[in-house]
């Protein structure tokens, strides 16, 4: 990282990106780096998220992988235990792990709505759960929450996942009252992507892998979504979240961060 890069706006926070090893995640990880934070990389693909790491360490900064299943309890209280025996605390969460399953809501199996439930929502609350006392004890916090412009309006045959990112973004208001009543010095925020150039447009619906038809492309629907037509990075979403992750945004707290080229306008 160059000097230039690195202007050091979270230098000694400690943050920990679930879903790190790729997409969003993984912009999010290198983002909040290369201002000085000491990252913890979590992901259940293991090979990615090392690299992600690694790559990171080479380029000046700090930050480690772990194993993670967002859904299991136990990991979430290992993974922040390691973390805060790794680099002394922790103060920002970003809750990113997620996947978005479509279809019709009448075809879609009852197992797949709890798979997806649990990793979009369960692991949103296990992550705070787990989190928060970690961050009292550090001092400060910010807890940035993953949800959707799917969290803000419905879409048909993605009824379910607009059930996960919509529970998100209310349980994010409430953590937010409930840390700033009892007086802990967390703030708890949503970010709401739109259309985004990441790996998620192509797992959105198994039918498109079985049946071997195309996959969605995230250009088309920029195209025809997106005002200006333009589609979104991830580095677009990891800019917001960086802000969140900053005292830039001490008096921020409870509500969302849209980023999606005016998609929900």
């Amino acid at each position: 990282m160059s000097d230039e890069q690195t202007r050091g706006r979270l230098t000694g926070r400690v943050a920990l990106v679930t879903g790190g090893a790729s997409g969003i995640g993984r912009s999010c990880a290198e983002r909040l780096a290369s201002e000085g934070a000491a990252v913890m990389v979590t992901d259940v693909q293991d090979d990615l998220g090392a690299d992600v790491a690694s790559l990171i360490r080479d380029e000046g900064g700090t930050a480690e992988f772990l194993h993670h299943d967002v859904t299991s309890e136990q990991e979430w209280t290992d993974v922040v235990a390691a973390t805060v025996a790794r680099f002394g605390g922790l103060n920002v969460l970003v809750n990113n792990a997620g996947i978005a399953i479509g279809g019709s809501i009448v075809e879609m199996e009852l197992v797949d709505w709890q798979r997806q439930q649990a990793i979009n929502l369960d692991g949103v609350f296990l992550g705070i759960k787990s989190c928060i006392p970690a961050m009292r004890t550090s001092g400060n916090g910010s807890i940035i929450n993953m949800s959707s412009v799917a969290g803000l309006k419905g879409s048909a045959r993605l009824a379910a996942y607009n059930a996960t990112k919509g529970g998100v973004r209310l349980f994010t208001k409430g953590v937010a009252l409930e840390c700033a009543q009892n007086g802990w010095s967390i703030r708890v925020n949503s970010v709401h992507p739109g259309i985004i150039d990441t790996p998620i447009w192509t797992k959105l619906n198994p039918a498109f892998q079985e049946d071997g038809s195309a996959e969605l492309d995230p250009k088309e629907l920029a195209a025809m979504a997106v005002p200006n037509g333009v589609l979104g990075t991830g580095q677009d979403i990891a800019n917001g979240v960086l802000f969140l992750a900053s005292d830039e945004s001490s008096y921020v707290t409870g509500t969302e961060l849209v980023i999606d080229g005016g998609v929900s306008a």
